[in-house]
């Protein structure tokens, strides 16, 4: 891993630190203040911008969002219909969620993409199941520009960015530019490279767009801490909006304490988002009770297992939570094994599922279609052979690290078969049985 930053605020003590290097082509030091993409964490930006449209009462979170946007058209006449910000918001719209198309840079770009939304498959009823819905946040970002009358980026700037005084939090690469930027990398034979291209297409911005470092994060960070005020003493949002984000609405694991609120990701004490770009990771942990958060950015993928342990050691040092045992199995009948044998595929990524003794084995095999649909997969090593053992009916966890404890679900029909897994967030249907 090239380079990796981090950030700790604790007690009202601001703590940043930064290992390795930006680039490994043209390398600079990485401290608190480089930029890196913090990819989906932005998805919380673009909740808190709505959020005040909510407080301004120009938009209504239950209502369908064709009230705001009459020309919105999916796969599915129903699902066009009944489709409202909370689905959105919560990844229970039920389209495929993860469509990256380059709309092109101009002022219409988000606009351009909700008119492919049609060609979208509609999986499940809005409000059914949650899926991770990348494609879910730019429409609500071309909702927000219908409501404000500029486009997302002003809108974000005005409700959000300027508010909070984050001047050094960017949504065009030509912005970060001037600054010091990380870039991404992969492994190609056990040695990093730099991955190109760095910009991500304009229509997925409400996603995750936003460039920014840990010291800023930590910023963003003191305003959920707070009741809702900016660092000005203006108010923002009022705190029943502000708590309204992190209450937990949607089961997002199968474990009874995580779920999923307004955009946040919602654990035990703690909310969260964590980001993916090309070749740069990025993971947000805001404590309210403790007024702890913790903020790291890494530009390479393996930053995500360094990630976990920052946030172990926060919880364990720092918060004194007792070190979690490993999640116990329950024996499986053979039957129940062989039943979820088969492949399992989604938009951008294939996991096939085997067995091997008493549990299952999951490998996944990158199909691209990121950062644009014509992404071929990232170079990298032979795709993990993982074992998953079940800890509940139809949840797994993983068993070999770097993904123990690692969560995935087995998802039937009505009938009981085996039809989706949900892997990495993400319902990925079965094409082929055993």
């Amino acid at each position: 891993m090239p380079g990796f930053a981090v950030g700790l605020l604790a007690n009202g003590e601001e703590f940043t630190a930064g290992f390795g290097v930006t680039n490994l082509d043209h390398p600079l030091p990485v401290d608190g203040d480089t930029l890196f993409q913090i990819g989906s964490i932005t998805k919380t930006f673009s909740a808190t911008a709505a959020m005040r449209l909510v407080d301004e009462g120009r938009l209504d979170l239950d209502r369908p969002v064709r009230g705001y946007l009459p020309e919105l058209r999916l796969a599915d006449a129903d699902a066009s219909a009944s489709v409202t910000p909370r689905h959105l918001l919560t990844h229970t719209a039920g389209w495929i969620g993860d469509y990256f198309s380059d709309t092109g840079r101009g002022d219409d770009a988000l606009a351009r993409y909700v008119a492919e939304l049609a060609d979208l498959e509609q999986l499940t009823p809005p409000g059914a199941l949650y899926s991770y819905c990348n494609s879910g946040f730019s429409l609500l970002g071309r909702l927000i520009e219908v409501l404000t009358g500029e486009t997302f980026e002003l809108a974000l700037q005005r409700l959000v960015l300027e508010p909070l005084g984050l001047k050094r939090s960017f949504l065009f690469p030509e912005e970060a530019m001037p600054h010091r930027f990380a870039v991404g990398h992969a492994n190609v034979r056990e040695q990093p490279v730099v991955l190109r291209p760095w910009a991500l297409p304009r229509a997925t911005t409400p996603a995750g767009g936003i460039i920014a470092s840990v010291r800023e994060l930590l910023s963003y960070a003191r305003f959920q801490l707070e009741d809702g005020r900016g660092p000005s003493g203006e108010r923002l949002l009022r705190p029943e909006s502000l708590h309204a984000m992190r209450e937990p609405l949607v089961p997002a694991t199968g474990l009874p304490e995580r779920a999923v609120g307004l955009a946040w990701h919602i654990g035990p004490r703690n909310i969260n988002h964590s980001g993916g770009t090309l070749g740069q990771r990025a993971f947000l942990m805001v404590c309210p009770d403790a007024g702890l958060a913790l903020a790291a950015l890494g530009n390479a993928r393996a930053a995500d297992q360094v990630m976990w342990r920052a946030v172990r050691w926060v919880a364990t040092e720092i918060l004194k939570f007792p070190r979690p045992p490993e999640t116990p199995l329950i024996a499986t009948d053979a039957s129940v094994l062989d039943s979820c044998v088969g492949v399992y595929v989604g938009p951008t990524r294939r996991v096939e599922v085997g067995r091997l003794a008493d549990a299952l084995v999951l490998r996944e095999i990158p199909l691209g279609g990121f950062p644009t649909r014509a992404t071929p997969p990232l170079p990298g090593p032979p795709p993990a052979v993982v074992r998953y053992g079940f800890y509940a009916e139809d949840r797994l966890v993983g068993l070999d690290p770097p993904y123990t404890e690692a969560r995935a679900e087995i998802v039937r029909d009505a009938e009981g078969s085996v039809k989706w897994l949900r892997y990495s967030g993400r319902l990925h249907a079965r094409t082929v049985a055993r």
